[in-house]
Order: C-alpha cells, then sequence, then structure tokens
C-alpha cells in the first residue's frame, strides 16, 4: 500500500522534513550529527529549497549549525581566548586595530550572512571613507583573517571570507604597495655631512651613522649595549631587540626586550671604521655630559644610546628627529642659492637599513654575506632588495654608456 506524502496548498508534494506552516510559509527541520534539532524558514518553496542545499552542504562540510546568532565580535573574543605563541606588543598591535576599526560596526556582522563582497566592501570602506592607507588595512586584515580562520577551523565557516580580500583591494584600487627608496649615494652623503657639520643635530650623528652603515633594525640599534660591541675585534653581537608598545588603555605604554624577529636574527656583524667612530664619540659625548644610563628593561641595561634623560630612546623619537633634520637640511641648501642642488627627500629609520643594503649590492657584495648580516631569515627578501637596486644601478650604468658615446661622437665630429 503507497503511502500518501504530504502536499501544500498547491498541490506540492513536501520532502521529507519539509512542512507547510499554517501562515502559509515554509519551514524544513532536521537534526545534526549530535542529534540537536535545527529549523530554517522562507516564504516560499523554492526559496526553502534552495536553503536545503545550504544545510545539505553544511552538513557534509562537517559546518556546525549553531552559528545563527554568531558574530565577527563573537570570534574575535574566542580568539583572544585561544591565541598563543605572539609576543605582547604585538597581540596589542593586533587588538588595537580590531577595536579601533572592526569592532563597532562591522564587528556584529553575523558568520551566518558574511560573504566575500561584504569583506572587499568593508575594505573599500576604509580606504574610501575612512581615508586609511594601504599599510594600515593590511594591518586590519592580518587580525581578522585570523579570527575568521578561527571560524572556519571550528567549523563555523565552510572557507575564509578574507582570503585574497586585500590582494583584490590593491589590484581594483592600483594600490600595490609602493617600494621603499633607498637614498642615492648623492643624498646619503648630503644627510651625513649636515649631521657632522650641525650643531644643531650633530648629537644624532651616532646613531644615524650606527644605523646606516650596519642596517640594523630600529630596535637593535636603540638595544644595544656597551657589553653587545666589542671595539678591540670590531664586531657587533645583535641578540634582542628593544621595542616600545601600547599594553593597552588601562596599562599604558612601556620598553620591553624582545628577541629578534627570526632566528637568523641573532647574528654578529662587522664594525666598519665609520661605525667604531660613531660609537667612539658617543661614549666621549655621554662622559662630557656626565650621562649614565638610567634604565633597566627586562633586566637589560647600560644601553649605547640614551635621551637626554638618561633613558631609552625608541622609534618615535627618531623619527621626529629625522623630520627636523630633513627640513632644516633642505632649508639650509635652499637658501645657499646654488644650482643643481640635492635635496632630502622624506624617509623613516627603516629606509637607512634599505639605503645600507642598496649600497652593497652596488659594491657587489655576495648576497649569502648580505642575507646573513641583514638577518634576513627568507633569502627570498634579500633577493627583492637587490633585484630594485640593480635594476637602479643598470639604468645609471646606461645613462653612462649613453653619455660616453656622446662625448665620443662629439670628438670625431671635432676632428
Amino acid at each position: 500500500m503507497a503511502v500518501e506524502r504530504r502536499k501544500d496548498n498547491k498541490g506540492r508534494v513536501l520532502k521529507e522534513g519539509e512542512h507547510q506552516r499554517q501562515n502559509g510559509t515554509y519551514e524544513y527541520k532536521w537534526r545534526d550529527k549530535r542529534s540537536k534539532r535545527h529549523s530554517v524558514y522562507a516564504k516560499t518553496l523554492e526559496e526553502l529549497r534552495e536553503k536545503e542545499i545550504d544545510v545539505l552542504r553544511d552538513v557534509l562540510d562537517g559546518v556546525r549549525n549553531d552559528k545563527g546568532n554568531l558574530t565577527i565580535n563573537d570570534l574575535y573574543n574566542l580568539w583572544v581566548q585561544l591565541k598563543k605563541g605572539l609576543k605582547d606588543n604585538t597581540f596589542s598591535n593586533y587588538q588595537y586595530m580590531y577595536t579601533q576599526f572592526v569592532q563597532s560596526d562591522f564587528g556584529f556582522t553575523k558568520i551566518v550572512d558574511l560573504k566575500r563582497t561584504d569583506i572587499r566592501a568593508f575594505y573599500n570602506s576604509l580606504l574610501d571613507n575612512g581615508h586609511l592607507k594601504i599599510n594600515t588595512i593590511d594591518n586590519i586584515h592580518t587580525v581578522l583573517h585570523q579570527v575568521l580562520e578561527l571560524g572556519v577551523e571550528d567549523d563555523y565557516l565552510r572557507y575564509n571570507p578574507s582570503d585574497n580580500a586585500l590582494k583584490e583591494l590593491k589590484r581594483a584600487h592600483n594600490h600595490d604597495s609602493e617600494k621603499r627608496k633607498a637614498l642615492t649615494i648623492p643624498e646619503q652623503e648630503l644627510f651625513e655631512t649636515f649631521l657632522q657639520k650641525s650643531e644643531q643635530y650633530h648629537r644624532w650623528y651616532p646613531i644615524f651613522t650606527v644605523m646606516l652603515w650596519t642596517g640594523l633594525r630600529v630596535g637593535e640599534a636603540v638595544g644595544l649595549r656597551w657589553c653587545d660591541i666589542n671595539l678591540e675585534d670590531n664586531i657587533i653581537n645583535i641578540n634582542h631587540t628593544l621595542i616600545y608598545y601600547c599594553k593597552g588603555k588601562k596599562d599604558g605604554c612601556s620598553f620591553a626586550i624582545n628577541t629578534p624577529k627570526t632566528k637568523a636574527g641573532i647574528r654578529t656583524i662587522p664594525m666598519l671604521p665609520k661605525v667604531k667612530e660613531a660609537f667612539l664619540l658617543e661614549k666621549q659625548y655621554q662622559k662630557e655630559s656626565e650621562m649614565k644610563c638610567d634604565v633597566v628593561v627586562d633586566g637589560y641595561t647600560d644601553f649605547i644610546f640614551l635621551n637626554r634623560f638618561g633613558g631609552a630612546l625608541h622609534q618615535g623619537t627618531l623619527n621626529k628627529a629625522l623630520k627636523r633634520i630633513i627640513r632644516d637640511c633642505n632649508y639650509e641648501v635652499l637658501d645657499s642659492g646654488k644650482k643643481d642642488i640635492v635635496i632630502l627627500p622624506k624617509f623613516t629609520n627603516h629606509i637607512l637599513r634599505h639605503t645600507f643594503t642598496t649600497r652593497m649590492c652596488e659594491a657587489g657584495v655576495n648576497l649569502k654575506a648580505m642575507q646573513e648580516i641583514l638577518g634576513h631569515a627568507d633569502a627570498k627578501t634579500t633577493m627583492d632588495i637587490y633585484a630594485d637596486a640593480t635594476q637602479e644601478l643598470k639604468k645609471a650604468e646606461l645613462i653612462d654608456f649613453e653619455e660616453y658615446f656622446a662625448k665620443q661622437k662629439l670628438i670625431q665630429c671635432g676632428a
């Protein structure tokens, strides 16, 4: 005897789990692998069956069904509890980026409704309406991607909707990361000469010279202690970095000692004569000023480079000093009235590291030696800088090549 199948009010046969409610809408019921009951609703049978396909896909992919009211913020709170292995300052920066730009608005989006286009629209809004730079959005993306990846790992999401979102943003807005440009040789010479001769800024000559001729990261440079350098053997030992970061609104900001970014960051590098001279100049200045290190950070003290109060330096102070130095150096050049002048571009501490790398490329230093001196864990990083530097060098050589033949032509015509 055939079993009569249930039908809706239009005479259409309903599948197992499908029901038409008294108000004419439709419901589909099922149990998950934990035997927990679930339901989805729709105004029409066609819409309900589209939702059934999504339910079946979730079941086959093992995606959890208790995600209905779960928001991105809920995943973020779970991520904060579970995330391990990050340095304190890195974790604090991640939390700041999320709470500042995601939590109060986009963070309330339910993950059941989240699509790739939502992520794109969010990033576009940050760029176009929030006027954030690509680098800032990159930092936001780093933490948001990790938060959503946790949703994938816990079976709330089938895929991470933020995958490749940043690359798409850069392509759509033609905002590929701008290459860091090293100082040219004339710009570098101008910078060093100005620091040497300036009464006002000569105090900054030692640290900027050390950074410019060692390629040290700024945290490595300001973290140097007198016991880390050997003035007899002319070597510098890099084994830690000094950072300054904000722990949170309640805890404020403070210094901390971190291990280098990678194992390759722990290294010994040669001390060039100019660098040795800079260290000795700093020692002489502190002796004459009766300045002593008056700070201990995580058990580390006796730092080489200090502020005027005997405390540790941090990147913000150096970047502010650079802005003033660049400004006043350029005023001096412009006021000289000379023709064919060279002025300094805007640059940061990291450009000094990039400049040192470029000078090594121009001098033909072995790539492996460059990698070890710079503390690059990945040779590709060194190769990328090398490629940029040698490309610029080729252009300069071709210009010289063209000028040479132009001169030869003139000589021949004159003959």
